[in-house]
């Protein structure tokens, strides 16, 4: 009872950065149809201007400030680079955000260095949230459910509620008319990919210091956003939060078995003889195959569901 306990609370609050993360990529491809191959590396651009913020002026200004630094370097690319190459199809969009993904890259190695940096969780939310079974689930661990959920109702308000999202999505569906009407379809773009380069800053200010922040942040989330987006929908915003949350607790629960890949099976009742695929990949523990879980699920999502949980659209 107790690893079940504490493994779905810590898979949730894992599964709920991982919706930070995916919320502002779902949200960039279901306004603007592009994929943002640089994603991850706004996130590792929050945790590090986090980082730095910190050192002058405390964690606290930092959650507001380093999400607005990203925000506003993610509109001044789509305005000065991603525009000028949207008229040229798709192919051009992810050769341009993969390249400065490299370029970001670069710029964290060259400012910070290539070694991880001590962003430390703040003093406030250093500690037990509560002890259950003897085991204490972190404070911080708590606030990072918190913000994510907080985060989820806020964009949900705002697509559904008011009139800016009444104009992003008109100038989503009919461009045409919403430029008739007055408003500035490019900028409503603009403002679209800044917003959704901020909430990625915004999960690597809670995320960095709960976990590493290093150059290699990014590569190490970077492939599971794409996972989330396309199991739970493209584009899907309510698809990302289920998938966030099936992927965190699948893996977190894995993380945790002890035991055999042979011997799982047995427990649900396969009799699958060793000599089938080897004794050596039957001897492989549940949790040393719990990094692939996430892509063995991409794979049975895109054969048996290529629109995702909760897509409308393919691919």
């Amino acid at each position: 009872m107790e690893f079940f306990t504490i493994s779905l609370l810590n898979g949730f609050s894992y599964g709920l950065l991982l919706f930070m993360l995916s919320s502002g990529l779902t949200l960039i491809f279901s306004m603007m149809g592009v994929l943002n191959f640089a994603h991850a590396s706004f996130y590792m651009l929050g945790a590090y201007f986090a980082f730095a913020t910190t050192q002058l002026v405390g964690y606290w200004p930092a959650l507001f400030v380093a999400p607005i630094i990203v925000g506003l370097l993610g509109a001044a690319f789509e305005k000065y680079c991603l525009r000028r190459v949207h008229k040229f199809g798709h192919v051009p969009e992810l050769l341009i955000t993969f390249g400065l993904s490299f370029i970001i890259l670069e710029m964290v190695q060259l400012i910070w260095g290539t070694s991880s940096v001590d962003y430390r969780v703040p003093a406030a939310l250093d500690g037990p949230l509560f002890t259950m079974f003897g085991t204490q689930f972190p404070m911080y661990r708590g606030f990072m459910m918190f913000v994510a959920l907080l985060m989820l109702v806020a964009i949900w308000l705002l697509l559904t509620r008011t009139r800016i999202g009444l104009v992003i999505q008109a100038a989503l569906t009919h461009p045409e008319t919403a430029e008739a009407l007055g408003h500035n379809v490019p900028r409503v773009f603009m403002l679209v990919f800044g917003g959704g380069a901020a909430l990625a800053g915004l999960a690597g200010v809670i995320g960095g210091n709960a976990f590493v922040t290093e150059p290699g942040m990014a590569a190490t989330v970077g492939s599971v956003i794409f996972v989330v987006v396309v199991v739970g929908g493209m584009g899907s915003l309510s698809g990302a939060f289920l998938a966030s949350i099936l992927i965190g607790v699948i893996q977190t629960f894995a993380v945790g078995v002890d035991a055999s890949v042979l011997g799982g099976a047995r427990m649900l009742g396969m009799e699958i003889s060793p000599q089938t695929f080897g004794y050596a990949l039957w001897k492989l523990k549940v949790s040393q195959v719990a990094p692939i879980l996430p892509y063995l699920f991409l794979v049975l999502i895109l054969i048996f569901r290529p629109k995702g949980l909760l897509g409308t659209r393919e691919g």
